[in-house]
């Protein structure tokens, strides 16, 4: 991982290009269920490692235990 490549490790929390706020949410992809952020032009950000379920990720997010990427 890049510096600044996530919230967690510096990036802004504006995307530049569009100029929407971003937060965290559980997203989901051919991989798995991550908490990631988007923004109006699409994803913007992929903040933790995958989770199995939308539950875990859920539960994750909802008590800030994200296991954030290194």
């Amino acid at each position: 991982m890049l510096p600044r490549e996530t919230i967690h490790s510096g990036a802004s929390r504006v995307c530049e290009d569009c100029g929407t706020s971003v937060v965290e949410k559980v997203m989901r992809s051919a991989a798995g269920f991550y908490i990631g952020t988007e923004c109006s032009c699409g994803p913007y950000s992929r903040e933790s490692g995958y989770y199995k379920t939308r539950e875990e990720a859920e539960k994750a997010l909802k008590t800030n235990r994200i296991k954030y990427r290194s």
